[in-house]
């Protein structure tokens, strides 16, 4: 299970690990929740996180045009 932490997240909001989109739960507007399965990591590394909020949006997130964030890396041991 990854968790990511932010804001302004909507129930639409994915998380997307290496280019590949993750089944997500929304737990908040500051969280998102993804299982992550070795068919996406399959072994230690570095993986590219990201969020996509797709636009149209009528979620509290200041705007409906929506976006990807800029990605962090995790590491994986």
């Amino acid at each position: 299970m990854l968790t990511v932490n932010g804001s302004q997240f909507v129930s639409s909001s994915v998380v997307v690990v290496n280019g590949t989109t993750l089944t997500t739960l929304a737990t908040s507007s500051q969280q998102l929740q993804a299982t992550i399965t070795t068919a996406v990591i399959p072994g230690a590394g570095s993986a590219s996180v990201k969020v996509n909020t797709p636009s149209g949006n009528s979620g509290n997130l200041g705007c409906s045009s929506g976006g990807t964030s800029g990605s962090l890396v995790l590491t994986i041991t």
